[in-house]
């Protein structure tokens, strides 16, 4: 069983956002892919923060999420100046980090909250990825990351629903 892990700063708390990554982790368990999703709570800040106080509250929450990564696992932050792939290029970069070779047992992407991921999360990252130049909901772009994850293993299980 290979193992994703998702972490998300803020907690979903729209049913139907839920609901839609609860079917793609139930859709990646039947190929053999076990995905687990951690929530960090967001660090507090004012209605218009400084950029200063933006800067600790990225720092207070990375110090969550650098705890949260699991040893030996392959890192991904989710970033807006990350590198876009296509659905096949996402697959090849898993195959590749879970290749046995690497010494990665487990990929490990993170989605920060609306001010972004503090560069010290950033910067242990194996691959800084961004789904767009466009700007989503963070709880979109957990529905929108759990759906290309079980795309990228479809592909790497040679199954049909990749078109």
């Amino acid at each position: 069983m290979v193992n994703i892990h998702i972490i998300a700063v803020g907690k979903l708390k729209e049913k139907y956002f839920a609901e839609a990554c609860e079917e793609y982790a139930k859709r990646l368990s039947g190929l053999g892919v076990k995905l687990i999703t951690e929530e960090i709570e967001p660090a507090y800040l004012p209605e218009e923060p400084s950029d200063s106080e933006i800067e600790k509250a990225l720092d207070t929450e990375a110090e969550k999420i650098l705890k949260k990564i699991p040893a030996d696992s392959f890192i991904v932050p989710m970033c807006i100046e990350g590198k876009q792939l296509s659905s096949e290029h996402l697959a090849a970069k898993l195959t590749e980090a879970l290749d046995g070779v690497s010494g990665n047992t487990s990929v490990t992407f993170i989605i920060g909250g609306s001010c972004g991921l503090s560069g010290k999360v950033k910067n242990r990252g194996s691959l800084r990825l961004s789904m767009s130049s466009m700007t989503f909901p963070h709880r979109l772009a957990r529905v929108m990351l759990s759906e290309q994850i079980y795309r990228a293993f479809t592909i790497i299980r040679n199954r049909k629903y990749h078109k």
